[in-house]
C-alpha cells in the first residue's frame, strides 16, 4: 500500500473526518489535478479542483433518494493535489498517470478532479491497462479530436485523439461543437457519438440514455467536462455552448448507467469557478457525489 497524503477535514471531500477520510480505511480517492496550460477561451480550470473541495462542505451527507450516506459506509479521502512540478505535454500526463494507477492497484476507486481536460488521458490509460473491455463515456459539449491545435497534441481540444492512440471504444454524449477534421475522424473510426441535436430531434426516441447504454461494455470509464450541461446551469466554464443538458436527464443516465454496467473510476474537468456565481461549483459537487452513490454498490 502506497503512502499517499491527505487533506484533512477542513479541505477534503464533505468535510469528513479522519476516520471516514484516511487513505488507509477508504474505498474512494479524490485525486485533484488543477493543471491549466491550453485553454483557449475563458480561463481558471486550474481552480476548479479546489472550488469543488470547498463547494462540497455543503452537500448533504445523506442521499435520500437511495437512503445511504456512502462517504461513512465507504470512506472518501481526499489526496494532496498532484505536484506536477512546471511539468508540460507528455511528461504532465505521464506523471498524472502514474499517481491514478498507483491507486487503481491500492485496490481505490479513483475520480479525478481538473482542471482542463487535457489531463482525462491519464486516468483513462490508467484504467485501461487495469481493466478487460473497458468503454469509455465522454460527456461533453465539444468531440476534443482535433490532432493537434495551437500547435501542440496535448491540448485540451485534442485529449480525446490522444485517447484513441490506445482505444477506440469510446461513446460521446453531448457533442454540439466540432471542426470537419472531428466529424470526418467520427465517421472513419466508428466513434459512438449522440449529437445534442439528434437527441433533441427525437433521432433515439424518448429513451435516449438507454440508446447510449447499448454500446457500452461492462466495464466503464466516464470522462466529464461540464460544459455538456446547459450554460443556463453550468456558465463557469470555458466555452459555454447552448443548447445543452439538464440535471433531470443526465440522472437518469447515469443511475441506469450505475445498475447496468460496471464504472470503474471517472474524472470530472473543466469547472472555471466564477466568485459572484458559486452555484455551479456546488452543483459540480453535487454532481460527484451522485455519481458516487450510483456507481458504488
Amino acid at each position: 500500500m502506497y503512502d499517499r497524503k491527505y487533506y484533512g477535514i477542513k479541505k477534503n471531500f464533505l468535510a469528513i473526518e479522519e476516520k471516514y477520510s484516511g487513505y488507509r480505511d477508504s474505498q474512494i480517492c479524490i485525486l485533484p489535478v488543477p493543471f491549466e496550460q491550453t485553454t483557449s477561451y475563458g480561463k481558471g480550470t486550474s481552480k476548479g479542483p479546489a472550488a469543488i473541495l470547498d463547494a462540497s462542505h455543503y452537500v448533504e451527507f445523506f442521499d435520500e433518494e437511495l437512503n445511504r450516506e456512502l462517504c461513512f459506509e465507504k470512506g472518501i479521502c481526499s489526496l494532496l493535489p498532484v505536484n506536477l512540478k512546471e511539468k508540460k505535454g507528455k511528461k504532465a500526463l505521464d506523471a498524472i498517470y502514474e499517481s491514478v494507477k498507483e491507486l487503481i492497484d491500492d485496490g481505490k476507486f479513483a475520480v479525478t478532479l481538473g482542471g482542463e481536460h487535457t489531463i482525462s488521458t491519464s486516468p483513462i490509460r490508467a484504467h485501461f491497462n487495469s481493466y478487460s473491455d473497458l468503454s469509455v463515456l465522454h460527456f461533453d459539449a465539444h468531440s476534443d479530436l482535433r490532432n493537434e491545435y495551437e500547435g501542440t497534441k496535448y491540448s485540451h481540444a485534442c485529449f480525446a485523439s490522444r485517447v484513441c492512440e490506445f482505444t477506440k471504444d469510446l461513446t460521446q454524449v453531448g457533442i454540439r461543437a466540432q471542426c470537419r477534421e472531428e466529424y470526418d475522424f467520427i465517421k472513419a473510426n466508428g466513434i459512438r457519438t449522440f449529437y445534442a441535436f439528434e437527441i433533441r430531434e427525437g433521432k433515439y426516441g424518448t429513451d435516449w440514455q438507454s440508446a447510449v447504454l447499448e454500446g457500452l461494455n461492462q466495464n466503464v470509464y466516464i470522462t466529464f467536462d461540464v460544459d455538456y450541461f446547459d450554460p443556463s446551469l453550468m456558465p463557469s466554464t470555458g466555452t459555454p455552448e447552448p443548447n445543452g443538458f439538464f440535471w433531470d436527464e443526465t440522472m437518469k443516465l447515469l443511475k441506469q448507467l450505475g445498475m447496468e454496467r460496471k464504472v470503474v473510476g471517472f474524472d470530472v474537468v473543466e469547472l472555471s469557478p466564477r466568485k459572484q456565481n458559486p452555484f455551479p461549483d456546488f452543483m459540480t459537487a453535487k454532481l460527484i457525489y451522485k455519481m458516487l452513490n450510483y456507481f458504488i454498490p
